[in-house]
């Protein structure tokens, strides 16, 4: 017998927009087999699966949360004031058994917190990061921590690098990632002492670590996961995200400026469609939090329905394919890391 879909809580008031888009997402992930629990106002997500006019055949359950983590509240005080919270009722769904997976588009941090606080992290890990993925030249690239950890140690890194190994092997299809250090220059030896001590440890695992490499190695594809700390990587990430944008915006406008140019925009528009999807952030929906002992994937907060929707699949994928399970068993090989964590449960 088949074994049945994943259940997928997805924190249906989380993001600037709420639960419009998160409820329109969770419909039509629905659509496609997989089981969704939405956590939030019972009354406003009946009345956004109304609007919707959704099937009642649909595999989705509603349960109630009666408080919203606002996206300018700190996660410290969510989680002590806000226990009834939806992020941290879908978080605590999971933690029960109730469902498989946690998607939110809400306060990042709250996210984060919940995670590591009500999820839990699998032993040997210190820092659970957030991982993106990245278009690329040719085949995406994961970069990791992406902000979970602004202030990291050179064992985190290589904790980092060992579970974004699994990542790009199970959710990418990835044989024997290459795994490369960002820093400021290829050479051993180039960047801060935190960037150093990782090289060091990198070296020692089994991962195919293909050693430092600088920012405009990302893009080239010849990459498979790109190592960091949350600073660096935060910042990486959304110059990355601004500039698409704005180079869109500038080309769009030079196509507009002359008839010629207008003339070779219509005869390109296929390819620069591509490009487009090939750009989009919402292709992969949001950014797991790796480390947990489940899956939670964390979306932007101004997320869409395409973005929400393919977070929804990318959760659903990561538990078909026990993932976590994989990134367990990984750390777990890895002994001369376990040995500096100061947790142990």
């Amino acid at each position: 017998m088949p074994e049945t879909p994943p259940r997928i809580a997805v924190d249906a008031m989380g993001g600037d927009i709420g639960p419009r888009i998160n409820v329109a997402a969770a419909v039509q992930a629905a659509r496609e087999g997989i089981r969704i629990t939405l956590v939030g106002d019972a009354d406003v997500l009946r009345g956004e699966l109304s609007r919707l006019e959704a099937p009642a055949s649909l595999p989705i359950d509603i349960v109630h949360a009666s408080q919203v983590v606002e996206m300018k509240e700190k996660p410290s005080d969510a989680l002590r004031r806000k226990k009834d919270s939806s992020i941290q009722v879908a978080c605590q769904l999971v933690k029960e058994g109730k469902a498989d997976g946690v998607v939110s588009a809400g306060n990042s941090g709250a996210s984060v917190a919940c995670g590591i606080f009500v999820l839990g992290r699998i032993k040997g890990v210190e820092r659970p990061a957030l991982a993106t993925i990245m278009p690329t030249e040719k085949e995406p690239v994961v970069l990791i921590d992406v902000g979970a950890n602004v202030d990291s140690k050179p064992f985190h890194l290589a904790q980092f690098g060992i579970m974004a190994d699994v990542l790009a092997r199970d959710v990418l299809g990835v044989e024997k990632p290459r795994v490369g250090l960002l820093s400021i220059g290829e050479e051993e030896g180039k960047g801060n002492v935190m960037v150093k001590e990782a090289y060091d440890l990198l070296k020692r695992t089994s991962l195919n670590f293909v050693g430092n490499v600088e920012g405009r190695d990302i893009f080239t594809g010849d990459l498979d996961v790109a190592v960091c700390d949350g600073f660096v990587g935060n910042i990486c990430l959304k110059l990355s995200e601004g500039l698409a944008r704005s180079f869109g915006r500038v080309l769009k406008r030079e196509l507009k400026r002359h008839m010629l140019s207008r003339m070779g925009a219509a005869l390109s528009m296929r390819s620069l469609k591509n490009f487009a999807q090939m750009m989009d952030y919402a292709e992969y929906g949001g950014a797991p939090l790796l480390g947990l002992k489940s899956i939670l994937i964390v979306c932007h907060g101004s997320s869409n329905l395409k973005a929400v929707t393919n977070a929804i699949r990318m959760a659903a994928t990561y538990v078909e394919r026990k993932s976590h399970e994989h990134l367990a068993a990984e750390l777990t090989a890895h002994t001369e890391l376990a040995q500096f964590s100061r947790h142990k449960a």
